[in-house]
């Protein structure tokens, strides 16, 4: 444990930022893997509503510096890409 009082302070907001950016970057996770599932059943309106959340999330996780845009892109660009052969398929 540090001595000096701006170091004690530093700890104490790194580890508030470890557990805020953890619970953003979880939640991120969950919003891209339902939108997996949901290009995965037949639903086009279901899959493109889950789609349209997880991409709102991936930007807003690039705008907070906790994913790399060009991640974020590409990510978002697969998700599309599976919507658009699901969409052409229905």
């Amino acid at each position: 444990m540090p001595n000096i009082k701006s170091a004690v302070k530093r700890v104490k907001t790194n580890e508030k930022r470890r557990l805020l950016n953890a619970s953003q970057k979880s939640a991120l996770r969950t919003a891209v893997k339902a939108a997996d599932v949901a290009v995965a059943g037949t639903e086009v309106e279901v899959a493109k509503s889950a789609i349209q959340v997880a991409s709102k999330k991936l930007d807003k996780a690039v705008t907070k510096g906790l994913i790399h845009k060009n991640a974020a892109a590409r990510k978002k660009s697969r998700l599309a890409k599976k919507l658009n052969a699901l969409s052409a398929q229905a």
